[in-house]
């Protein structure tokens, strides 16, 4: 990789916890051990009747979008500079990045499993076609572009769980709020590694990383489930519909895209930024005017009203 020094192994140290020290998914879920256990259920499976029907659509397409890191993570092993034998460095920061990650999807789908609101084996089926699909991102192999990927869509996941975790609250389910609340803060803390991770690349090769992150944004960050399907659906259109239905209960907006383009132009401090060769300030340009640009699309965007019939909801 372009980058890698004394630095960036103290980052990664500060941005991964300590295993033992970490939640768990039965740490927020009934313990069937107890005798109790039922009761505890019964309770849960009344709070998640109170969930809308896009709701808990959005719940499940967020479950199955964490339960893809088999793709995640051989995409990120596969980038240039990757040495997958040597246990510290880049290797690290993935594979600890992707044991934190892994414990969402179980927490989520063990909560949808005992709510008894999902028809699990739709639900199953759309993951395993999400994994066996794989995605295109538009990073290629590229350390700089998966970095501004990875620090966009960190930023997108947890407005996303954020966001649910409110709802979820709101219609009276304290358990996923919390639930949604702990994978939420996981996902802030993955965004400022990844952020870290860019503003170094910044300095020391401020044209290339401008170059890279204009190439992204020109392209547009597409989320990683966005082949998402389900049985007898093309791929990708059952992505068009939950994102529809996250718009309509406002968990992930047009607007929410726009502002984590422009935080990200804050964070990195893009406007000030020298030493650009002619092309990268050109690139510096387009990304400065980028989010006006955006918001006038956006005004004249319609998010249709009419819920699409999930085969995952029973």
């Amino acid at each position: 990789m372009r980058f890698v020094g004394e630095k960036i192994d103290a980052l990664i140290g500060e941005f991964l916890k300590p295993v033992e020290s970490h939640w768990q998914p039965a740490d927020l879920l009934p313990d069937a051990t107890k005798d109790n256990f039922l009761d505890e259920v019964k309770l849960l499976r009344e709070s998640a009747r109170e969930l809308s029907y896009d709701y808990v659509a959005v719940l499940i397409g967020d479950t199955i979008t964490e339960e893809a890191l088999p793709t995640y993570e051989s995409w990120l092993m596969d980038m240039e500079g990757i040495n997958q034998a040597d246990p510290q460095g880049w290797t690290r920061w993935i594979r600890g990045w992707t044991a934190e990650e892994n414990r969402h999807g179980d927490l989520l789908n063990k909560f949808l499993y005992l709510s008894g609101r999902v028809n699990m084996r739709a639900m199953e089926v759309s993951t395993q076609y999400l994994i066996a699909d794989g995605f295109d991102i538009g990073t290629g192999r590229d350390p700089y572009r998966n970095f501004v990927y990875t620090s966009f869509q960190e930023l997108a996941t947890n407005v996303s769980h954020r966001r649910t975790a409110t709802l979820a609250k709101q219609a009276g389910c304290p358990q996923l709020s919390k639930i949604c609340g702990v994978i939420a803060s996981d996902e802030m803390r993955h965004a400022k590694a990844y952020k870290a991770f860019v503003s170094q690349i910044f300095e020391v090769d401020p044209s290339e990383m401008m170059l890279a992150f204009e190439d992204m944004m020109r392209k547009k960050i597409v989320m990683p489930a966005h082949f998402l399907r389900e049985t007898g659906v093309k791929i990708g259109q059952t992505f068009s519909h939950f994102s529809d239905a996250a718009q309509r209960v406002g968990v992930y907006t047009t607007n929410d895209y726009i502002d984590i383009a422009e935080s990200l132009l804050v964070d990195w401090n893009i406007g000030s930024i020298v030493d650009l060769n002619d092309a990268g300030q050109r690139a510096r340009d387009y990304l400065m005017a980028l989010p006006n640009r955006l918001r006038r699309v956006a005004e004249r965007t319609k998010v249709p009203e009419l819920e699409y019939p999930f085969s995952w909801i029973a």
